[in-house]
């Protein structure tokens, strides 16, 4: 349990790191996009508006900080690659100016003319060339087209760059993550050790005064024997001492499973005893029990706690299968791991409810509870055996039939059956 806590820690910081430092890179390859987007067409505007050229560049030296525009230096007209077409109003090529760039002919412009006016836009990307499109006076249009390689560029490598600092952050936090988080769970793993042993020493306690209560209960009756008073408290002794058992095996249950105790044994086996021992009990409560259980299915775990686990659900099937009903155990395997599952008609069940039914001490019918000798414990100490044994317990309703069903893998200690 503790194992997977931890797990969970470190899997919700990383995966919140994660999305956070997503959002960062997106938000600066899509800002450096813009960026550069913006600045390539302000220059474009600028040789429109100037009939091909730049403007003189202003007095004094040019801010470099000046934001995402387009300023116009002294080097300007000589490190700016561009052409310049002229449409005529049937889309035909009248002039081409490519004299302000060198790896471009015009056959190559006329080519990615072509691409520009199958783009239908009026601003864009051919290949790495800016383009704007100018709507002329006699109805023709003119196109200018930017040369943005270094810029396309630059703005692909810091992106790149962001994307490596990004992940080599979130490798650091991990190692950082999985060397502190036994620091971080500690509060939470004393104060769960401290219950497991206040429950433990409380249970024990418990057991003294109770064996006491129920000798000297039995020296009372012998003088009165049938009293319905005396044979009340015996039978609320018996309750405790069942609850108090139960109490110490559930925090037995839900700790880490010692290496010793895992062995190798037939699944098939707990199982078919199991439906064997309860058949005759459903028979005396009116009910059928029909089994199907795979052959030869192994696993490797606490035997003990695949005995208990079969005993609870079934115990609980018992108790709450309609009358008349039948119980349908089934056992196979699927892949590397086995498959379990109970299930009984239980009628007036309220589907809202079952994700509670693993809940500590909850009952969702106390009445039925009480005279079933519920005590809220059962299914809460299946889970903690599942999780134990590193499986899955879910439970679910048809409308007519509550189904219990078990996944758990067949060698979770490195060896299989």
């Amino acid at each position: 349990m503790i194992r997977t806590l931890r797990r969970k820690f470190i899997a919700i910081a990383m995966l919140s790191l994660l999305g956070t430092l997503a959002v960062l890179c997106a938000a600066i390859g899509v800002g450096n996009y813009l960026a550069t987007s913006n600045r390539a067409d302000r220059a474009i505007d600028l040789l429109y508006e100037n009939g091909g050229d730049f403007p003189a560049p202003p007095n004094g030296a040019p801010d470099p900080s000046g934001g995402f525009g387009f300023q116009v230096t002294p080097e300007t007209q000589f490190e700016t690659r561009y052409f310049i077409v002229e449409l005529t109003a049937e889309r035909e090529v009248r002039s081409v100016d490519t004299e302000h760039i060198a790896a471009l002919d015009r056959q190559t412009v006329v080519e990615y003319i072509s691409e520009i006016l199958d783009q239908d836009r009026d601003r864009g990307y051919a290949g790495y060339y800016r383009f704007g499109v100018f709507p002329g006076g006699d109805g023709g249009s003119t196109i200018i087209g930017l040369d943005c390689f270094v810029q396309i560029q630059g703005a692909y490598n810091m992106f790149r760059i962001t994307l490596l600092v990004a992940l080599a952050c979130a490798a650091v936090v991990l190692l950082l993550l999985a060397f502190f988080s036994r620091r971080a769970i500690r509060p939470f793993v004393e104060n769960l050790e401290r219950q497991r042993q206040f429950v433990t020493d409380a249970s024990h306690e418990l057991k003294t005064p109770l064996s006491i209560l129920s000798a000297d209960l039995g020296m009372l009756e012998e003088p009165h024997p049938g009293d319905r008073w005396l044979e009340s408290a015996q039978a609320q002794i018996v309750r405790l001492n069942k609850l108090t058992k139960n109490l110490v095996e559930l925090a037995r249950t839900e700790e880490s499973v010692r290496r010793e105790a895992v062995t190798v044994f037939s699944l098939s086996d707990i199982v078919q005893a199991n439906a064997e021992a309860f058949e005759m009990l459903a028979e005396a409560g009116g009910k059928t029990l029909a089994a199907e259980v795979a052959e030869r299915v192994e696993m490797e775990g606490v035997q003990d706690d695949l005995f208990r686990l079969l005993s609870i659900l079934l115990d609980n099937a018992v108790k709450y299968c309609d009358p008349g009903g039948e119980i349908r155990l089934k056992l196979s395997r699927r892949g590397r791991t086995v498959s379990l599952t109970v299930s009984n008609p239980c009628g007036d069940l309220d589907p809202t409810k079952l994700p509670r039914y693993f809940d500590r001490f909850y009952r969702a019918d106390s009445s039925r509870a009480r005279s079933t000798g519920g005590y809220g414990i059962g299914l809460s100490t299946a889970k903690a055996i599942v999780q134990r044994h590193r499986g899955r317990i879910t439970n679910s309703y048809d409308g007519r039939n509550i189904t219990f069903a078990v996944t758990l893998p067949q060698g979770q200690y490195g060896r299989r059956g």
